[in-house]
């Protein structure tokens, strides 16, 4: 007597197989629909880090010598200013205040004045609120002409680059002092080159 073989069945098989082979593209067509989706929010998550909590600047120029070299790359606290406010000796980037065309979108500076204080440059030395300022991060006097007095309004600051040599650094001295609204964050550490890994 002959094999009997049930309607819709094949004897070598092949049915079996066309049901296994959709099931398996479904598997890696999910699979890839869930790495697509991880890959998207792990996006969203950086993206919004890098606009409200940390962000990474890469120095240029040379007004922040000897502190920052160019090219350096460093870490930048977005969120510490909606906590505390800007300190003398805090290094920053700052949206550029200043017009004609050297302007750049970002500037790297230090804090030397704070709202309410008055900033001079006499002698060569800087003075703040009638006391000279030791900075140990500049290597020379500052060679520009001396500067002031002026008296910082409620929300300003007085910045400088760390670079003390003739017109060597663009900043409050020229362009005036820095709206609290303009400071970006605060530089908390170089992070490359790993030779430099240092605090701010």
């Amino acid at each position: 007597m002959g094999q009997v073989i049930p309607p819709g069945s094949s004897e070598n098989g092949d049915a079996s197989n066309s049901q296994g082979k959709p099931a398996e593209k479904n598997s890696w067509a999910a699979e890839l629909w869930d790495w697509v989706k991880t890959i998207a929010i792990a996006f969203c998550i950086m993206v919004l880090l890098n606009m409200f909590v940390f962000n990474l600047s890469m120095v240029k120029g040379e007004s922040m010598q000897p502190t920052l070299e160019a090219s350096e790359r460093l870490f930048i606290n977005k969120l510490v200013y909606r906590f505390a406010d800007p300190n003398h000796g805090d290094v920053i980037v700052l949206k550029d205040p200043s017009t004609g065309p050297d302007r750049k979108e970002f500037l790297v500076k230090r804090v030397v004045g704070l709202p309410g204080d008055t900033v001079e440059v006499k002698g060569h030395i800087l003075y703040v609120n009638g006391e000279a300022q030791e900075e140990p991060y500049t290597d020379v006097p500052i060679e520009d002409p001396d500067f002031g007095p002026v008296t910082l309004e409620e929300g300003r600051y007085f910045v400088m680059g760390d670079n003390r040599h003739l017109r060597k650094s663009k900043d409050s001295r020229e362009f005036g002092s820095v709206k609290e609204s303009d400071i970006v964050g605060r530089a908390e550490f170089i992070l490359w080159p790993l030779s430099k890994i240092k605090g701010l």
